[in-house]
């Protein structure tokens, strides 16, 4: 600023002493003008009295005198004629190009010889008539003077559109609107050059700064284009042209001033950008300008790119969140939320609210056209980044995954969830992220597109491609479940795998306990029971929902869902597992009714801990008649004839809830009065993925992370319905 100052300064006095030349050469011509104009008098006077002495001279002298005074003046050039170029000249050589172009249209008015003449012909078409050529020769010394003054860097508005005006009068209307456009473009360009060195210092901001530079030039020079050329096709096409060529410099210098890509100033940036620039396209519309669509044309890559480059970082991020140790500021409900779902485990809700930091980090950056024209493209990544976050919280868990061939997504895993506790901490903050949190943040930007049509916009007839509609919302929402249900069933999967297999490989579930019994028939039997894996699995369950009670606490919901996904898994399991159903089509065991009927106790026993607890499921209902319809046709393909050997179902039903009753109160030691409080049929259905999981004949030996191995345990403990 002080260099320019002292710039300035040097100039003002330059400009004082051209004035002061200038004043100097002024009198200089006028003092040359008088003294023409003695001349010509003294000249006449001289004459005049030559032309007294000599009045008796000889005729031939007289023709002599005649011809000399002919000489003197310009050829075919009458004193009136003189006078109006000179004057001409004199105005031309001031500068006065306003009083020189309007003598030149009163000469041009008056004169008959130039009432007809064609301001398009050239200077040597007209050498029949001096006076034509000496008139088109001071026009064009006229638009020269104007086309120069139009072409001065710094000239004013006022002085501008004075030259304008000239040139559209000498019938220049092309050359002076070029002279317009390009004298609005050097201003442009001359303000953002000034404004360029600011955009490292506000790295956000600028491209709006650099937007409203351009966008009210465009309008500025429509409207001065209208007034002086008005509305006719040639210069609007020409100006609509010139703006196109404004706007797509403008992107430019946006993408080589931006920072880079993937961080979160410049989604910020393009998203103000957006902002800003289709808010002043909606300004220009009421001049009948629409560059709406050109702009999102040129502005459309560059969005997608730095949108791109940011998730990038978000994703790995989210690979990275067990190593992340920067506080993370959430608003007050998402707090809570996470805290709820996972209160004693804070390893595991700290990535829940690592991840809806990354999502609200970048969610905030966008502004409502942003999200209006890329909605649809910010939903789609936020459902690819929450796919990324659940991987990462498979690996967490025990169990081989599907990615655990790669070297480098070993790498990635920082933390292991190994007890009961810890594993559903994991699923509570999954579920609480995806079912409330992410929705919550998502809804409180988003809105169906119909909704930002409002009248006057002057954005409406412009499709966004993008822009979201209430149905790819909840299309979004649904991928987030299934997203869930992937989560959920590797833990419910493994967590019966590990309860099926032993640790040596061996099915603890074997169908072998199926062809010796105690007795031929199972209905004399005093005392009838599920088999010791099921008494076992009811264990476990109750031990689990015990734990869900305290971890996932204000979490029902939640707890439903596992509790009843993981009795679907261990039918489907024994509906799917051929080595099971192997031991029964064998030519050489022979199958008794007793083993058919405890089958049969088992299924009903599963369905009545689902009843039980509170988590019954279509689902599980139809996979235990699945399972028993296949015993009733194996059995009888053996002779077992079902008819004889089955009792009522009401039997089975029975004898199931009498066991819970009767493993509840060796547990608690209550009376039969009161463990019938807690046999309390619900008839709930937990919606989940009806998908059918094959499991292995043989898991990989690994640890169990459940609180205790109630399969390896001579007399389990059973623990109180939580529900109850």
């Amino acid at each position: 600023m002080h260099t320019k100052y002292l710039a300035f300064l040097r100039i003002s006095e330059e400009v004082i002493e051209m004035e002061q030349e200038l004043i100097e050469l002024q009198k200089h011509i006028s003092s040359q003008g008088i003294l023409v104009q003695d001349l010509m008098s003294g000249v006449c006077r001289e004459l005049e009295v030559w032309s007294l002495q000599n009045d008796k001279a000889p005729e031939a002298e007289h023709e002599i005198q005649d011809s000399d005074m002919k000489d003197l003046l310009p050829p075919d050039m009458e004193d009136p004629k003189v006078a109006f170029f000179e004057t001409i000249d004199v105005l031309l050589a001031e500068h006065k190009v306003e009083e020189a172009l309007s003598a030149l249209h009163t000469e041009e008015k008056n004169s008959p010889e130039l009432a007809q003449l064609n301001e398009s012909r050239d200077i040597s078409a007209n050498e029949d008539s001096s006076y034509q050529n000496m008139f088109l020769k001071r026009k064009v010394m006229l638009v020269n003077q104007l086309v120069e003054i139009s072409e001065q860097p710094y000239v004013s508005t006022t002085e501008l559109k004075k030259a304008l005006s000239g040139l559209l009068t000498l019938g220049k209307g092309h050359s002076a609107h070029q002279l317009l456009l390009n004298a609005y473009a050097f201003r442009l360009h001359k303000k953002i050059e000034d404004f360029l060195p600011s955009c490292s210092v506000f790295v956000e901001t600028y491209p709006a700064t650099l937007s409203q530079l351009v966008f009210t030039t465009i309008s500025l020079t429509k409207k001065e284009s209208d007034i002086i050329f008005g509305d006719m096709p040639v210069y609007i096409n020409r100006f609509i042209h010139w703006a196109e060529c404004e706007i797509e410099a403008f992107i430019r210098l946006l993408k080589e001033n931006s920072p880079l890509t993937e961080s979160v100033s410049a989604l910020r940036s393009v998203s103000i950008c957006l902002q800003a620039s289709l808010g002043h396209c909606s300004a220009l519309e009421t001049q009948g300008l629409k560059f709406s669509k050109l702009l999102m044309v040129l502005l459309h890559p560059h969005f997608e790119e730095v949108l791109d480059m940011n998730f990038r970082r978000a994703r790995r991020k989210v690979l990275d969140l067990s190593r992340t140790d920067d506080p993370m500021l959430l608003s007050p409900e998402y707090e809570s939320e996470l805290s709820g779902a996972a209160s004693s485990n804070i390893m595991f809700t700290n990535t829940g609210k690592k991840f809806m930091y990354i999502v609200k980090e970048i969610l905030e950056q966008l502004t409502p056209m942003a999200i209006l024209y890329f909605g649809g493209t910010v939903l789609n990544k936020l459902s690819q980044l929450f796919d990324k976050y659940v991987d990462s919280l498979i690996k967490a868990l025990p169990g081989p995954s599907e990615d655990d061939t790669s070297t480098e997504n070993k790498d990635a895993i920082y933390f292991r969830a190994e007890t009961d506790a810890q594993q559903l901490a994991v699923m509570g903050t999954a579920f609480t992220v995806a079912d409330e949190l992410l929705p919550m943040a998502v809804s409180a930007i988003f809105s169906p597109q119909s909704d930002r049509k409002e009248p006057g916009n002057g954005l409406t007839e412009v499709i966004a491609p993008d822009a979201i509609s209430t149905i790819e919302f909840r299309d979004w929402k649904r991928h987030l479940q299934k997203s869930l249900d992937k989560l959920r069933d590797h833990f419910c999967r493994y967590y019966i795998l590990n309860f099926v297999y032993s640790r040596e490989g061996k099915a603890r579930l074997d169908a072998r306990m199926y062809l010796n019994g105690k007795a031929e028939d199972l209905f004399w039997d005093p005392d009838p029971l599920p088999s010791l894996p099921f008494q076992a699995l009811f264990a476990r369950l109750q031990q689990l929902a015990s734990v869900a009670g305290d971890v996932l606490l204000g979490k029902e919901k939640i707890q439903k869902i596992l509790l009843s996904r993981l009795t679907e898994t261990v039918v489907m399991w024994l509906s799917d597992e051929q080595e099971f159903w192997d031991v029964f089509e064998d030519d050489s065991v022979h199958l008794q009714p007793f083993g058919l009927q405890q089958l049969i106790l088992d299924m009903h026993f599963i369905v009545e801990i689902a009843v039980c607890g509170g988590y019954s499921s279509r689902n599980v209902h139809q996979n235990v008649s699945a399972v028993i319809a296949r015993a009733i046709r194996t059995f009888s393909s053996k002779g077992v004839d079902p008819q004889s050997a089955l009792p009522e179902d009401e039997w089975f039903v029975d004898t199931a809830k009498a066991a819970i009753n009767k493993l509840l109160l060796g547990t608690s030691g209550s009376e039969s009065s009161e463990a019938d409080e807690h046999i309390v049929i619900h008839d709930v259905e937990i919606s989940g993925s009806e998908d059918t999981i094959s499991s292995p004949s043989i898991a990989e030996s690994v640890d169990s992370f459940a609180s205790a191995n109630m399969g390896e345990t001579d007399s389990p403990v059973y623990l109180t319905d939580p529900e109850s």
